[in-house]
């Protein structure tokens, strides 16, 4: 089992160190460069000055440079301006005794916002965790009944009940997040329909947590989720209630409830574990809609405003933070797939 691990995590790294310079490279395109600059000058700059405000800050180094010193692998840029030294790591004046070498995402820097004038990796963890906060919430309620859904589906096929609950997922999943989120708005928190159930602003939820202000967020994006679950749970649980142990078991008189708790449920759950774990990932960069919506200032909110605002340094973190969080989400779902299939440990 160690060795499977070490396997996979030496896979894991280095699938994000690919992955991390193919996001680096198509962040520091000269266009969004050009587009850097002049943001921040005035957008009449001309091509010359462009060049000189990418050359002082070091945006027109070699690519695999501008990585390794983004990454903390290099030493970062120096740049020296009518004898005035300045450079990545320190700011002019700095004495000589005081400048950094090397300052990288390994060294904790991640850089610096251009639009929330702050430093990058404080942003990007204080939404995270509000995101966080989201998923959490969004989880708790989303498995379980996708669980219970699809295992009631599962149980009996063909069934009334079966049917109700499958055409139920169905819809669920069909229905994308905007458009229920809109439903949700116009019946349970405006007076049109005269409930205002939900007077709450999602907004205020990012600093208390109450059942007003995020409910239908976590309504929200629980529901388009929890119809895939389900309709996997069911796929598996009828696959599983078919298999010949299952069959011996009702001729030997074993209660129905028993066949379904002490047999059938745990091998029902291997394939819907490995879907539970991508939800991960998907909420994590699929809460733009909602938290957009709501207004809602999380993770996605933050990837909105650093993608529309040019924000490369910022960009680029909400990215790499994606990133690692599919690689680490797999690794966990490979490890949970390994202890519940035996077979695959044998094999």
């Amino acid at each position: 089992m160690g060795l499977f691990i070490l396997r996979r995590l030496g896979v894991m790294i280095l699938t994000a160190l690919c992955l991390t310079f193919v996001v680096f490279w198509l962040t520091n395109l000269y266009p969004n460069l050009e587009k850097l600059a002049k943001t921040q000058g005035n957008f009449r700059m001309s091509d010359e000055a462009v060049e000189s405000y990418l050359g002082k800050n070091g945006y027109l180094q070699p690519m695999p440079v501008k990585f390794g010193q983004w990454l903390g692998v290099l030493p970062g840029w120096t740049v020296d301006t009518d004898g005035e030294i300045t450079g990545k790591c320190f700011a002019a004046g700095t004495p000589e005794d005081e400048r950094h070498g090397f300052c990288g995402v390994l060294q904790g820097d991640w850089g610096f916002s251009t639009v929330f004038k702050d430093d990058v990796g404080s942003i990007v963890a204080t939404r995270l965790g509000l995101t966080g906060k989201l998923m959490l919430c969004v989880m708790l309620v989303m498995v379980p009944m996708a669980l219970i859904i699809g295992v009631l589906a599962g149980m009996r096929e063909g069934s009334k009940l079966d049917r109700s609950l499958s055409t139920f997922s169905i819809a669920s999943t069909a229905t994308p997040e905007y458009v229920s989120g809109v439903i949700f708005i116009a019946v349970f928190a405006s007076s049109a329909f005269g409930l205002k159930w939900f007077k709450g602003s999602a907004t205020s939820a990012m600093e208390n947590v109450t059942f007003e202000n995020f409910t239908l967020p976590v309504i929200t994006i629980a529901l388009y989720g929890m119809g895939y679950i389900a309709r996997m749970t069911r796929a598996s649980m009828t696959e599983v209630m078919t298999a010949q142990y299952i069959r011996t078991a009702r001729l030997k008189g074993v209660k129905f409830s028993d066949i379904v708790l002490k047999h059938a449920l745990r091998n029902a759950l291997i394939a819907p574990f490995t879907v539970i774990m991508l939800q991960f990932p998907w909420l994590l960069n699929g809460v733009v809609i909602v938290e957009t919506l709501f207004n809602y200032k999380g993770f996605g909110w933050l990837l909105v405003q650093a993608a529309s605002n040019n924000d490369i340094e910022l960009l680029l973190a909400v990215s790499v933070v994606s990133v690692i969080v599919v690689l680490v989400t797999q690794l966990i779902s490979d490890i949970g797939y390994v202890y519940l299939n035996p077979r695959i440990r044998i094999a």
